[in-house]
């Protein structure tokens, strides 16, 4: 795990390079169209609420936004279609739209029968379910650019701990999955890279800041965020990052998702018993499949 100084002047990279956001319209989402919109970048929003008016009177032809159900697969089809018929390649996407929990799994509502009501899972639809579909249009996307691109997706200090939020935690762990499956098929065999954030507690609407300020939570601003967001977008050339996952807590940065790989190889190594090892077999797919042997990574 290591601590990350972020210098904004590797932001300068930005400029002209046009940015999707999903859920831009407040908290992190906003704070990042604020900070790309003023590295002089072309951003587009998705989003179900509209930005700030003086955002969009303020930028002109920098930024657009288009009201869209992000758990509805056309709409966001067509961010990306209005997004690069207004602007031209997409460079960089950030899956950031999400919802706080909203399942329920000791209510005891029952219907008309008796039975048990199914939960709510609205939550999983937004945080992981459209993030995932963002992330398939990017590559779809990146794919056809000859300089690729980047996608940044929103995970959570919830992604690697255990959090009472119960559908909340469930999506961010799947974001951290969705990072692990598809980090191996992208870069370098692509030009796509695929990054994520995970930020502590940050002054969002989605957050009871109340209750939390009673428990001595601390929060970061939706700003700091953004930086991390940003910082992943201009890692280009030699300083590609891939596959990373940076956590933020007080406006402090650290790349967390290599050193807990690092600790999975230790953890795993004791208890092979002969033969090859989980890691080396692990190791061998990843070389057939770039020799091209194998189309995708067998199934678990």
């Amino acid at each position: 795990m290591t601590d990350i100084n972020i210098d904004d002047s590797a932001f300068a990279s930005l400029k002209d390079k046009v940015v999707i956001v999903t859920g831009g319209s407040s908290g992190i989402g906003l704070g990042t169209v604020k900070l790309l919109l003023a590295t002089g970048a072309k951003v587009v929003i998705g989003d179900l609420n509209p930005p700030p008016q003086e955002l969009l009177d303020d930028h002109g032809q920098s930024v657009k936004f288009l009201q869209l159900d992000v758990t509805h697969w056309k709409s966001l089809v067509a961010l990306f279609k209005q997004a690069k018929e207004a602007y031209g390649p997409i460079d960089h996407v950030f899956a950031n739209a999400g919802i706080t929990g909203k399942a329920n799994f000791f209510d005891d509502t029952t219907d008309e029968n008796g039975d048990p009501i199914e939960p709510k899972y609205s939550t999983i639809d937004i945080n992981l379910t459209s993030v995932m579909n963002t992330v398939k249009l990017a590559i779809f996307y990146m794919k056809q650019q000859k300089d690729g691109g980047s996608i940044v997706m929103a995970a959570s200090a919830s992604s690697f701990q255990r959090f009472s939020n119960v559908d909340y935690t469930t999506a961010k762990h799947g974001v951290l999955g969705l990072l692990r499956g598809l980090t191996p098929l992208l870069h370098p065999r692509l030009p796509i890279r695929l990054n994520a954030i995970a930020p502590s507690w940050t002054d969002t609407n989605l957050t009871p800041r109340p209750i939390l300020e009673a428990a001595g939570a601390t929060f970061q601003t939706p700003h700091a965020v953004a930086r991390s967001v940003a910082f992943f977008m201009s890692s280009g050339g030699d300083s590609a990052r891939h596959g990373q996952l940076i956590f933020s807590h007080d406006g402090k940065y650290r790349e967390i998702e290599e050193g807990m790989l690092e600790m999975v190889k230790v953890l795993l190594e004791p208890l092979e018993g002969g033969g090859a090892s989980n890691l080396e077999i692990m190791e061998g797919l990843k070389k057939l499949f770039a020799q091209g042997k194998i189309q995708m990574p067998p199934a678990a």
